[in-house]
């Protein structure tokens, strides 16, 4: 298996994991019968933690591989997009999140965080930038 191929099935799996959890488990949790905002978000803190875990081991992957094969410049933005968007989410947003989780767990009822929509963007950019990265990777 050559390192391209590596990256571009870590790219893809990194984008399955994404559009799994954040665009159809973070949603659905929270209609689920008997889940309140407490259990739903101790579900998510927990649930969002393993995904940026992996999220990680996967980005180091795709860098990795991109180094030993030198690929064109575009397949290096778009992947650098993805890792730079998921730096921004775990150093600059997370934190945000989760102090508000916590004093929702504590029992308090904090306004409503712009946090969330600044997550929710760059998970958007960095499905993106998955997708070109990974169809650049496939096809160079």
């Amino acid at each position: 298996m050559t390192a391209g191929s590596v990256a571009a099935a870590a790219t893809f799996t990194w984008v399955g994991m994404v559009l799994a959890i954040s665009f159809v488990e973070a949603p659905l949790k929270f209609r689920a019968p008997g889940v309140t905002a407490p259990i739903g978000l101790g579900i998510g803190r927990l649930v969002f933690r393993a995904l940026n875990a992996v999220e990680l081991v996967l980005a180091l992957v795709v860098l990795s591989c991109l180094a030993a094969r030198t690929p064109p410049v575009a397949t290096w933005v778009a992947s650098g997009l993805a890792v730079a968007a998921l730096a921004a989410q775990l150093l600059l947003v997370r934190p945000v999140l989760g102090r508000r989780t916590r004093a929702v767990l504590a029992g308090q009822e904090p306004p409503r965080s712009p946090a969330h929509l600044a997550y929710v963007a760059l998970e958007v950019g960095k499905l993106v930038a998955l997708l070109t990265g990974g169809v650049l990777l496939l096809t160079s």
